[in-house]
Parts: structure tokens; sequence; C-alpha cells
């Protein structure tokens, strides 16, 4: 857990980070030349990307109530970022390491797209069994016999011409004012 809390902090420092890295990295390892016009293209590239991936990823209920990534995240996303520092260097593995970032960014992107679908709908299934679960027990208290002003039919699930009592939440007394207007 300690090792995805860390990695959930440093996620929001590599958007800013990394990109500064390539360009230092650059300028340190790097040279001149037509290169020079691919580093202002990657650079804001490579930071929006970033952007996008961590709010993917922050998006998530579960990763915003445990403030930590999931360990699908952490492979992804570190591998990725690792390519990205690899890149940086520009030795003569630069190209091998800015494709290799290039297709992790890629799979980051989706594999954030379909955790947040993924964990969007276990929430979902959640709550709706939740809420069968109480509509169950409200059938089943109104069924246990006649509620005043019903039509003298047994209650049944949908039946016609059944009423329900309105819902009670404990004895909470409710005070209803009528206001008119001159």
């Amino acid at each position: 857990m300690l090792l995805r809390r860390a990695l959930y902090r440093w996620q929001m420092i590599a958007v800013v980070v990394l990109p500064v890295w390539l360009a230092v990295g650059w300028a340190v390892f790097g040279g001149g030349g037509w290169g020079t016009l691919g580093l202002v293209i990657v650079v804001p590239v490579a930071f929006v990307v970033l952007g996008v991936v961590v709010l993917l990823t922050n998006v998530r209920p579960t990763v915003r109530h445990e403030r930590a990534l999931s360990w699908i995240d952490v492979g992804v996303l570190t591998a990725w970022q690792l390519a990205i520092i690899g890149t940086g260097f520009y030795g003569a593995s630069a190209t091998l390491f800015g494709v290799l970032a290039i297709l992790l960014g890629i799979a980051a992107f989706w594999v954030a797209v379909w955790q947040l679908v993924t964990d969007g709908a276990n929430r979902m299934k959640a709550s709706m069994a939740e809420f069968e679960r109480l509509a169950g027990q409200q059938q089943g208290g109104a069924a246990s016999g006649a509620s005043p002003g019903s039509t003298g039919r047994k209650p049944g699930p949908a039946g016609p011409g059944v009423r329900r009592p309105p819902f009670d939440d404990g004895g909470d007394d409710v005070i209803i004012i009528h206001e008119t207007r001159d």
C-alpha cells in the first residue's frame, strides 16, 4: 500500500517533471539541429498526455477513496515513466525508448479508461443492489397487512389498485406550510 500511495503522489509531480526532464536531457545529452524541433513538439504533447492519464486515474472513486493506485496502474505507469526517463538520455537507444514510451502512453491511456469504466460499473451495480434491497424491504413491510386507505385487496408487488403508505423514516413530523401571494 505504501508503494501504491507513493506512486499516487508521484504521478501528479511527474506531469511536470518528466517533460522538463526531456528538455533538460536534450540540453545535457542531446545535440542541436532538427531534433530541437521535435523536442518543441514532444514536450507539450508529453505534458498533455501525462495530465490526461493522471486525470483519468484520479477520477476513479476507488483511487480517490484509497488515495492509492491499483497494481495495474503501478505497473503500466512505472514502465511508461521509465521509458520517458530513458528517452531523456538521448543516447543510442533513445529511439527505442521513445517508441516504447509512445506505445506505453497509449496503453496507459486505455488502461485508465478501462479501469474508470469498470470501477463506475461496479459502483453502479452496488448502488442498484442496495436500491433493490431497500425496495424489497419496503415491499415486504407493506405485504404484512392492509394499509390504511387500501382497496381491501391483498397487496402484491405491482398489482393495480394497491396503495402503499408513504415512506416513513421513523416518526419525524412533517410540517407543511402553504404560501399564498397577494
